[in-house]
């Protein structure tokens, strides 16, 4: 029962981690104006992000440690430097009264697609800097360090880490699918409120995996 448990709450730490930094509520007005409101275009293209936000979770999650080796960068370094890109990011997100650069180029060159831009837009700016970005990114690796390094427990931790990467990017994909219809309802007011809120939950989630790199840094020089 005990494993069970463990595996459960493994499961369920990725998406709760990973979904506040993504923050899909926060960008679904800018996926709703690069779709342009075509219900065929907004479905290819919520797939097409879920799908290469998911490939980029997957590897930072497996591969990332390994190449964080590679540059001899450590994990705590990782933890601040992503704690200062989701804290700013929130912050930016709480003070903001406009789009940003990105933001603003998705609004304007939302036109009709054709399946190459469905392609391209899917991956950027869509899928990476907006939805995966590196915060996400940070965090994923993060949590990719947590995988125990017995070859049979790596196994089992490799495969709760897709599941919960799968998840997550579940969640993303129906959220994007009918963000035309979820900001309707929420309204202007209700849209707003709701990015502020999630804009503060994000800010939070910064300082705190701010702190954890910290912490550790202090441990190791003490």
């Amino acid at each position: 029962m005990q494993v069970v448990i463990d595996f459960f709450q493994a499961f369920i730490i990725v998406p709760l981690t990973l979904l506040p930094i993504i923050n899909p509520l926060g960008t679904a007005p800018i996926f709703t104006a690069t779709a342009g409101g075509n219900p065929l275009v907004t479905q290819r293209l919520a797939r097409q992000v879920a799908i290469n936000g998911w490939i980029i979770l997957i590897v930072s999650m497996l591969v990332g440690t390994y190449v964080l080796e590679l540059f001899g960068i450590s994990l705590p370094i990782v933890r601040i430097g992503g704690g200062l890109l989701v804290a700013a990011t929130g912050w930016r997100m709480l003070n903001s009264s406009a789009e940003d650069d990105v933001t603003a180029a998705v609004a304007r060159e939302s036109l009709p697609l054709s399946d190459e831009e469905i392609v391209r837009r899917s991956f950027f700016p869509l899928s990476f800097p907006l939805t995966t970005g590196p915060g996400a990114i940070a965090a994923s690796i993060a949590l990719g360090a947590k995988l125990p390094k017995t070859p049979a427990l790596y196994l089992l931790g490799a495969v709760v880490a897709v599941l919960g990467a799968t998840l997550t990017m579940a969640v993303v994909y129906l959220i994007y699918r009918n963000a035309s219809t979820l900001l309707r309802r929420l309204g202007p007011v209700g849209t707003l409120v709701m990015m502020r809120l999630v804009a503060f939950i994000l800010f939070c989630i910064g300082i705190e995996i701010l702190w954890t790199g910290w912490s550790e840094l202090n441990a190791h020089a003490s």
